[in-house]
């Protein structure tokens, strides 16, 4: 194996890891993300360079599963509990930024109005 590799097998086994790891939450969204990414270190493993060059070459199938399947998820014996969810305050969006960009706008040309008003009144030379 290259050092490419290498670097493409340690990144699956990272995302099978979180994958097992999300799959302990015991959640709908826990379990939905553990495929999500296991299916990612599937196709993580598939991108290995020795084999994408094997595959240019004609020397490996094209459509196979990964040479080592990812290991099997564990299941949580007692799935943690939910934590009840705490009601937010409702946030305002706070001042328009088409509003402030107005009042800007404004601003500078009322202060361009008052220079060169400024300016008639003393001339110089």
């Amino acid at each position: 194996m290259t050092k490419a590799d290498l670097l493409v097998e340690r990144g699956a086994q990272r995302l099978q890891h979180l994958a097992g790891r999300a799959a302990q939450r015991g959640d709908g969204i826990g379990t939905w993300l553990s495929e999500e990414l296991a299916a990612d270190a599937a196709f993580l493993r598939k991108l290995k360079p020795s084999l994408i060059a094997a595959r240019a070459k004609g020397d490996a199938p094209m459509n196979t599963p990964p040479a080592s399947p990812p290991p099997p998820q564990p299941q949580a014996a007692n799935p943690p509990k939910p934590k009840p969810k705490q009601k937010r305050a409702k946030r305002s969006g706070g001042i328009s930024p088409l509003f402030v960009v107005g009042v800007a706008l404004a601003a500078g040309i009322l202060a361009a109005k008052v220079i060169d008003w400024r300016g008639h009144a003393h001339p110089r030379g």
